[in-house]
């Protein structure tokens, strides 16, 4: 059993939604200048060369073992759809305010979770989803400068992204954390890298944009390991409202990068959206299990 370490874990699941952000900010600087598809699909190649080096050795045959094969590479395909959809998002929103847009995911599943897992939402789950509803329509408001084409992405990733966590929670009692980063790496890497002919660019890269290029796998491969790792020295009870902490990493690279600073009405938008999920993180949330005397 993991030794419980709770500040280790804190500072490992804020570590990784930096990176997150990271590879958010890196994906829109590449998608405003190549096709997106390219630029996904050079994410899930990097990040599945990364696992077979790093975690091959150790771990040999068991990351493709499953006992779900089917649902498992389902699983794999909707955060390729969500990947993708994101990546158009990005082309047209700011960095800050698609990622506000995206975390409806975790708020909506409460609401899924019912017909499909059999949990009730509870009066704390209806209200903190029609609050984060609130939010969201004080970001895509009308006159808020938001492309609608962008917003329609944003959502089409939610609801790609809300069947990749509702699948997530069902495959967690069979399946291990390395298979499923395993087949959600390689399932990315099929579709893309079977796309990838038809959208390679004439443009010759430069240096800068080759190790931007190489980045998105480290951003993707570490962060992903880097936020698993947190789960094994603190309780999801902690994590889990730490998860909206990537909204303040998304709007500062974005302010950085691209010199886009949410206004007043959006960042409301933004605090009642990141609201709403820690409300329903603590709802949730489980006291750790006891130890052994």
């Amino acid at each position: 059993m993991s030794e419980h370490h709770p500040i280790r874990g804190a500072l490992l699941c804020v570590t990784a939604l930096a990176l997150f952000a990271c590879m958010d900010t890196t994906t829109k600087f590449l998608a405003e200048r190549y096709d997106v598809p390219l630029v996904v699909a050079v994410r899930y190649l990097g990040n599945l060369l990364l696992m077979v080096l790093v975690l091959g050795p150790a771990y040999g045959r068991r990351m493709a073992q499953t006992q779900r094969t089917g649902l498992v590479i389902v699983r794999g395909l909707c955060l390729a759809c969500a990947s993708l959809m994101v990546g158009f998002a990005l082309q047209r929103l700011p960095v800050a305010e698609m990622t506000a847009i995206t975390f409806l995911a975790p708020i909506l599943l409460v609401v899924v979770s019912g017909p499909v897992l059999g949990e009730r939402p509870g009066p704390v789950g209806w209200a903190a989803t029609l609050t984060g509803f609130a939010g969201l329509m004080l970001i895509i408001r009308p006159g808020g400068g938001m492309a609608l084409t962008g917003v329609l992405f944003a959502l089409g990733a939610v609801a790609a992204n809300l069947s990749y966590q509702l699948l997530s929670r069902i495959l967690a009692a069979t399946e291990t954390t390395v298979a499923l980063l395993f087949y959600t790496a390689l399932a990315g890497s099929i579709v893309f890298g079977l796309a990838l002919p038809w959208f390679v660019s004439d443009r010759v890269p430069s240096l800068l944009e080759v190790a931007l290029f190489a980045s998105l796998g480290v951003y993707g491969g570490l962060g992903h390991f880097l936020f698993t790792a947190a789960f094994r020295h603190a309780p999801a009870s902690l994590l889990a409202p730490l998860n909206y902490l990537q909204l303040l990493w998304a709007g500062l690279l974005g302010w950085l990068v691209f010199g886009h600073f949410p206004d007043e009405v959006s960042l409301l938008g933004m605090a009642i959206v990141a609201g709403s999920g820690v409300l329903i993180a603590l709802k949730t949330r489980r006291p750790p299990p006891k130890r052994s005397a």
